[in-house]
């Protein structure tokens, strides 16, 4: 049974309402039904019990259909439909029909390792937001693609992200309702993790890393996956930055700074650990040139629209 109101639908079938959680994971979803199902299978064996948490699957109006990702999800999770476009909004409508007092936020092609949730809401005793480490999965291990191969060294370094940038990607990300109310909902059309992250270090809320709530996340296991997310992240980036003073120009800075760093992270795919084979470094090496390249041009054709570059930014 759906029921509906303006802005989302919620199914009510197997939760109640007025049932008090003490944490609801909360899973954007867009045409991605495998790995929901893959996601959901790995909730279910959190140490912390299943009576603790409820799940909340934001579907951003899947072409697929509620039905199907009502039938994907068989009763292990509450469905709620987000009509507006985009990673952001999508996440505010799970929170939206959520009850839990901590949020935890995961993406629908996330794996989370058993003690995810009881690591991380560990972690929220010690800081008000909190990052978990992401750990990169290929198909074959120990023969990646090449750009697997690339992701393996470079995707999802949450840990530095959190550390040095002052932020954590949103797939292993908990925070307190109270946090999450008091900074508010995330934005729309930019980087919304780096966004959101920087209002709450803004607000005085601190942030820290969560090394054992670990995530899984599958790499981009071929070429065109890998430029389809840099694409969305380029145009995301870009918004973000031409909201400060100069952001133009900033973003140029940036682009060149990228351009020239290329050098030093070929020496970091050479004597890096998680490579094997010499083969799988020179693949690497190569894909790092070509994005490299692909995304200063990327650059100076957004830099020199009349208005931003704009990219679909569903889960």
């Amino acid at each position: 049974m759906l029921e509906r109101t303006d802005n989302l639908a919620v199914s009510t079938c197997d939760h109640n309402a007025e049932t008090v959680v003490r944490v609801s994971v909360i899973i954007p979803n867009y045409q991605d039904l495998e790995n929901l199902d893959r996601c959901l299978t790995h909730l279910e064996t959190q140490t912390i019990g299943r009576d603790a948490f409820e799940i909340v699957v934001s579907d951003n109006a899947s072409p697929v259909g509620l039905a199907a990702v009502e039938a994907t999800v068989a009763g292990r999770a509450r469905v709620v439909l987000s009509r507006e476009k985009g990673a952001g909004p999508t996440r505010n409508v799970g929170v939206a029909a959520s009850h839990g007092r901590i949020l935890a936020f995961v993406d629908s092609d996330c794996r989370p390792d058993p003690a995810f949730l009881e690591e991380g809401v560990r972690m929220l005793d010690h800081f008000d937001v909190v990052g978990g480490a992401i750990r990169v999965d290929v198909e074959k291990p120990g023969r990646p693609t090449p750009s697997e191969a690339f992701e393996l060294v470079f995707a999802f370094q949450n840990e530095q992200y959190i550390k040095k940038k002052g932020f954590s990607v949103t797939a292993a990300l908990l925070v307190s309702r109270e946090t999450f109310e008091a900074v508010g909902p995330f934005g729309n059309d930019v980087s919304e993790d780096v966004e959101w992250c920087h209002r709450a270090a803004a607000k005085g809320r601190t942030l820290g890393f969560a090394p054992k709530a670990v995530v899984g996340h599958p790499a981009r296991h071929e070429w065109d996956q890998l430029v389809r997310k840099w694409r969305r992240l380029n145009a995301e980036a870009f918004a973000l930055t031409t909201r400060q003073p100069f952001g133009r120009v900033r973003w140029l800075v940036r682009a060149y700074i990228t351009l020239l760093s290329t050098s030093v992270h070929l020496f970091q795919v050479l004597f890096t650990r998680r490579l094997r084979r010499p083969i799988d470094r020179i693949a690497a090496m190569g894909v790092l040139i070509r994005l490299r390249a692909l995304r200063f041009l990327w650059a100076h054709m957004t830099a020199f629209s009349r208005k931003p570059s704009t990219a679909r930014t569903s889960p």
